[in-house]
């Protein structure tokens, strides 16, 4: 069961020293510090040193820390990864993964460096060959989560833009079945239109009632958001204490199930309602160092 939160997952460039000093403050679950899309090319060598340089003063707290990098297959990756490696940060984010060998590829790389090749890697899922492949990937060796990218995955597909995210439907469904089977984290795409709350709201609900564990988000106006729509609400907390109790009491009597608000509530609803409990701990000790 994954209890570290990641409801609010916020892209920083990494070459952008006033942005990434202010995310150190912000209430946020997770930063991803980009190296790829945010920073042109014949800025990504200042870019790189700029962000190791910050991460090594620290001061993010508790936030997760997972740094997108550029592509194995472009100039920039290997000096990339040389210098996060003094860093070591939570994860490696790898952009447009395709396939499992990708991740392996990847592997090799950070094991040159002592103590990287423990590092978690994620995957960017924003081709139509990768989302395809998406279980292989999910499986693949020191593999900790998958990031949907959907704007990239929107050009290749030639989609056109559906609020409801119709379109959109197959990829998602593909990417989260094999994150759950995998056991590793799932994060939604990002939410273009940053200042449209009511969109935002909804696209967000969208991807926690599908299961997602987080959204990423494209600007700070977006993180009090998602970080109220992907944890649990009071009314959850409250349904889920009752359902323990009720089934703890039914239980002792020798019974196998227990009723609650007129529905059944058998052994696997009780650790849905602990897994919501706990997570709902691990959130509000956050929110409280924060």
């Amino acid at each position: 069961m994954i209890l570290r939160p990641y409801r609010s997952v916020l892209y920083i460039p990494g070459g952008r020293e006033r942005a990434l000093d202010k995310a150190r403050s912000m209430a946020v679950d997770s930063i991803i510090f980009d190296l790829e899309d945010a920073v042109v090319g014949d800025e990504k060598a200042a870019a790189r040193a700029t962000l190791v340089q910050q991460l090594a003063q620290g001061g993010y707290g508790n936030r997760s820390q997972i740094i997108r990098i550029n592509g194995l297959d472009t100039p920039w990756a290997v000096e990339d990864i040389a210098a996060i490696a003094s860093v070591q940060p939570e994860a490696v984010l790898l952009p447009k993964v395709a396939d499992a060998a990708m991740i392996a590829d990847l592997r090799a790389e950070m094991a040159k460096h002592t103590g990287f090749e423990a590092t978690q890697i994620w995957a960017m899922m924003e081709t139509p060959r990768g989302i395809l492949n998406a279980l292989e990937i999910a499986d693949a060796p020191g593999m900790g989560g998958l990031v949907i990218g959907t704007n990239d995955l929107a050009k290749d597909l030639n989609t056109r833009y559906d609020p409801a995210r119709g379109p959109m439907m197959p990829a998602l469904g593909m990417c989260l079945l094999a994150a759950k089977a995998a056991g590793i984290v799932i994060l939604d795409g990002v939410y273009n239109a940053f200042k449209d709350e009511e969109g935002l709201q909804n696209e967000a609900s969208q991807g926690r009632d599908m299961g997602f564990d987080g959204k990423t988000l494209i600007h700070p106006a977006q993180v009090a958001i998602a970080n109220r729509v992907f944890a649990p609400s009071p009314a959850e907390i409250e349904l889920a204490q009752r359902q323990i109790q009720a089934f703890e009491e039914a239980t002792a009597q020798g019974l196998g199930v227990a009723v609650v608000d007129g529905r059944i509530v058998e052994n696997l609803h009780v650790e849905t309602a602990q897994a919501t409990l706990a997570k709902a701990a691990v959130i509000a000790e956050l929110e409280m160092q924060t």
